[in-house]
């Protein structure tokens, strides 16, 4: 069968989205009720996660069955809630005898600056969030956990634009698939994986009468940090940033091996977003084993990066704009 450049070609996954777009906020669930190896690598200055320490090497618990990505910054985690009650109902956990205890992970983005900020995804919205998985490929761009993401905030939400989340999957041989699926709400600006240009970022911009950046749309976040004025201007950049995602594959995979997998995918996450990890970031990324086939973790790892460049890519790409907030597109349709 051929791929649909999803992280649902993945056998075993099921995604579902929820979302409220009046308040810009949602969440995100990947589901593995059979349960998946499992594995994190968190990077960057401003995390905010949940039952990531239980996913390393040298810890009792293999599997998980589910991940939760989410916006509304710490409040979001209470998103899980919902996904482990969904989980309970199905008899799905690690069983500890007196019950069986279903193990999820999550990881928030933290996009509260923009539409309502006393709203934000719950528990309600974590078990219809897997009410509405499926193995279909899922949705792009403002939805999900991708609903109120932003990128370029170096000046804060002045000169940002608009991003969500996207998917991507590759076949690397002997059946043996791995996808992603990546929510951008990151600090720096998104690149053309294959060209390295600009395509979603901090825009230029005049902040009274200093104009950031030069003629280009774009006033590129490194060179403006580089600059003098640069040197003051972190002082106003937005500390509501980051980029949360899942890799997964059926190669068969030890969790250890598993945890090696999401580290290798933050060189996806460099190659496309600029800069990244910065103490703005709490940029997080899970890995999920989930089946029996044959290959060699190196090659998994490096697909594994690749996948996670091109959801960043096709998350930006997907996005639409919000009020004032343009989206790639819109520049890209002013272009041509």
């Amino acid at each position: 069968m051929a791929l649909q450049n999803a992280i649902t070609d993945v056998s075993g996954i099921r995604v579902g989205h929820v979302d409220d777009r009046e308040a810009l906020t949602g969440c995100t669930v990947v589901l593995c009720e059979k349960g998946a190896v499992g594995g994190v690598d968190q990077r960057g200055g401003a995390p905010g996660t949940r039952e990531t320490d239980l996913l390393r090497p040298m810890h009792l618990v293999q599997k998980v069955h589910a991940i939760v990505l989410a916006g509304g910054s710490a409040f979001g985690l209470d998103s899980a809630t919902g996904v482990v009650r969904y989980l309970e109902e199905k008899d799905v956990g690690f069983d500890v005898r007196i019950a069986k205890v279903p193990i999820v992970p999550a990881a928030i983005l933290l996009d509260l600056g923009i539409g309502r900020s006393d709203i934000r995804p719950d528990a309600e919205m974590g078990y219809q969030a897997c009410m509405r998985a499926t193995e279909d490929p899922p949705q792009e761009g403002n939805v999900g956990a991708g609903t109120g993401a932003t990128v370029g905030k170096i000046l804060g939400d002045i000169g940002s634009m608009k991003s969500g989340i996207g998917t991507a999957s590759v076949e690397i041989g002997g059946g043996a698939i791995v996808g992603a699926i990546v929510a951008v709400n990151c600090f720096g600006d998104v690149l053309d994986p294959a060209t390295g240009e600009i395509v979603a970022g901090a825009r230029t911009t005049k902040v009274g009468p200093v104009q950031i950046g030069g003629d280009e749309p774009f006033a590129d976040t490194q060179a403006v940090m580089k600059s003098l004025a640069g040197k003051t201007i972190l002082r106003f950049a937005a500390r509501t940033n980051t980029v949360i995602g899942v890799i997964a594959t059926n190669a068969q995979l030890s969790k250890e091996e598993t945890n090696y997998i999401a580290r290798m995918g933050h060189d996806g996450l460099a190659r496309v977003v600029r800069p990244a990890h910065t103490l703005f970031d709490g940029d997080t990324l899970f890995a999920l084993s989930t089946g029996t086939k044959k290959a060699d973790v190196n090659t998994v790892g490096a697909y594994g990066a690749d996948v996670v460049a091109q959801a960043i890519y096709r998350a930006v790409l997907a996005a639409e704009s919000v009020g004032d907030i343009p989206a790639a597109k819109d520049l890209i349709h002013r272009a041509t």
